[in-house]
């Protein structure tokens, strides 16, 4: 089977892998996103599928706008490739593209599709506190992510599972799903399965405005949105940003979910309830556990501040946090 593969971030490297070394397959071209200029030092980075199709030896195609590179487009077009297998990519492909491949065109999206079609689809799934997440491969139309569906693969979703974990761990499935669509595509034993709008989500791009904590929030829905958008979510105390990178919800609904460093905690925890006096506002520092940092009343709940990254530090733990800061109960964030 002759293919090209389409993908630019670390997500797309476990399939390009996987695809590389399948007998019986042979990757024609790769095709990801132009170098770019990262860093503080401006030093100009390839994509990390590229290195991987470099030290393999495999031919890379780097156009900016893929729908109008001439070049790129006849190059496509006489590979004569059986399949585009696209994960990650990062442009959209036009309709000449798409009729290329024998086969089609295969896209790995990670999510349990028609739920959240979009760029990410991983972080809002956790941010809006799903337990369960997946792959999709489908056959790729012109639509955003709206194709017909051929084989799905699911993952549970701890509590302390971020986005970075989950992704890491579908992306291995994602490679695994691929080889399988193919070779069944292949031998027509694979009945795409057209998507029901009527169930479709979307999982937009995210904003720099999505990062900012609100504490009047529940403390599940700020402890998901620090977990769906690591390590990006922001507050401010004594006037100064304030990165929160980790978070546990203390209470009831959450000890059968926690390590046991943390079930150990109940007393403590119970006390500092009982010692609170309402109505505490959100954002209020009502507590200090040992060894684990300060813990922060929200609009309903407590939660655990067990890593941040105060600005112009590094990480730290939360109970480091708390030692050096001198925290003391009563102080705010936000």
């Amino acid at each position: 089977m002759r293919l090209v593969f389409f993908g630019t971030p670390h997500f797309a490297v476990p399939s390009l892998q996987r695809l590389l070394a399948e007998p019986g397959v042979e990757v024609a071209a790769v095709v990801t996103q132009p170098d770019r200029r990262r860093g503080r030092g401006s030093q100009v980075d390839a994509s990390p599928v590229k290195q991987i199709a470099l030290e393999a030896n495999c031919p890379v195609l780097q156009p900016s706008r893929i729908k109008k590179d001439q070049p790129t487009l006849t190059t496509l077009e006489a590979i004569q490739a059986d399949a585009f297998v696209v994960v990650a990519y990062g442009q959209l492909l036009s309709q000449r593209i798409l009729d290329m491949p024998r086969l089609g065109c295969i896209n790995g999206h990670g999510s349990l599709l028609p739920a959240y079609r979009g760029a990410a689809p991983i972080q809002w799934c956790i941010v809006n506190g799903d337990t369960v997440t997946g792959m999709t491969t489908m056959l790729m139309n012109l639509g955003m992510d709206t194709g017909d569906m051929l084989l799905k693969s699911t993952l549970s979703i701890g509590l302390l599972d971020t986005a970075g974990e989950v992704a890491t761990a579908l992306a291995q499935q994602c490679a695994g799903l691929l080889v399988e669509t193919l070779h069944g595509l292949a031998d027509g034993i694979l009945n795409p399965l057209p998507q029901d709008e009527a169930l479709a989500t979307y999982a937009p791009l995210i904003q720099k405005d999505d990062f900012e904590l609100d504490w009047g929030k529940a403390a599940i829905a700020i402890h998901n949105q620090v977990r769906g958008f690591y390590p990006n979510c922001v507050t401010t105390f004594r006037g100064q940003p304030l990165k929160v990178m980790s978070t546990v919800p203390l209470g009831e609904p959450y000890w059968a979910e926690l390590p046991s460093d943390l079930v150990t905690m109940r007393e403590a925890v119970a006390a500092i309830v009982a010692e609170t006096v309402p109505p505490t506002p959100p954002g209020t520092l009502v507590g200090l556990l040992k060894g684990q940092g300060p813990v922060v009343q929200t609009g309903d709940g407590l939660l655990l501040l067990r890593q941040v990254k105060p600005s112009g530090k590094q990480t730290q733990a939360g109970s480091d946090f708390a030692n050096g800061s001198r925290l003391h109960i009563g102080e705010s964030l936000g």
